[in-house]
């Protein structure tokens, strides 16, 4: 029965579309990091890191369209929009993570089917998914073709400004990504949730 409810919470699709999302995330951190310092060589040319960031942007947005016609279609995407009586559990959820964790006191909050995220997973998830890749994306497809789209660069401020917002866009992703592992590591056990997301089990 265990094995059953953590299938739903998990699907097959969802369990795919998050590490192709993960591998293009990291492509593009990789690559980003290169185009920031042209000078100083990672892995690629800055010809190279210039040509993949662009590819894996192209496939990030399309990553990106699928999870929202995903949880759209499905339903899934009510599990991402705190409610107000989530509001309440936001202090139980805070001194759970920040204090009683290391005690090893037990979640106050029992993912289900009907209540995948505990309110600070709704939150966090929710910006990242509504508002900062968003941004990223928007942000990118302007970089990506400064000259079709210079009046509108040049009504947000400019390049320098664009660049600012796509790169602090970027920064707040990747502090995400390191908290989102590090959270990932308070299951039963250390791997516990990490094997969820690749067997659903």
């Amino acid at each position: 029965m265990e094995t059953i409810e953590k299938r739903s919470l998990y699907p097959l699709t969802l369990r795919i579309w998050h590490w192709v999302n993960t591998i293009l995330f990291i492509a593009l951190i990789i690559t980003g990091i290169q185009l920031r310092a042209p000078n100083f060589s990672i892995l690629f040319q800055y010809g190279t890191a210039t040509s993949l960031h662009r590819y894996a942007g192209i496939l990030f947005v399309l990553s990106f369209l699928f999870w929202l016609f995903y949880s759209i279609f499905t339903g899934s995407i009510k599990h991402y929009i705190p409610r107000w009586r989530d509001i309440r559990t936001i202090p139980q959820q805070v001194a759970f993570y920040s204090f009683f964790v290391f005690q090893g006191r037990s979640n106050p909050f029992t993912a289900s089917e009907e209540e995948k995220f505990n309110v600070l997973q709704k939150i966090s998830y929710g910006a990242v998914m509504f508002i900062l890749v968003p941004v990223v994306i928007i942000t990118g497809i302007l970089f990506g073709n400064i000259l079709s789209f210079s009046q509108l660069i040049n009504a947000i401020g400019g390049l320098r400004i664009l660049d600012a917002i796509h790169v602090i866009a970027g920064y707040l992703l990747i502090l995400f990504l390191v908290i989102h592992m590090y959270m990932a590591t308070l299951g039963k056990t250390v791997t516990y949730y990490l094997k969820s997301m690749i067997t659903g089990e």
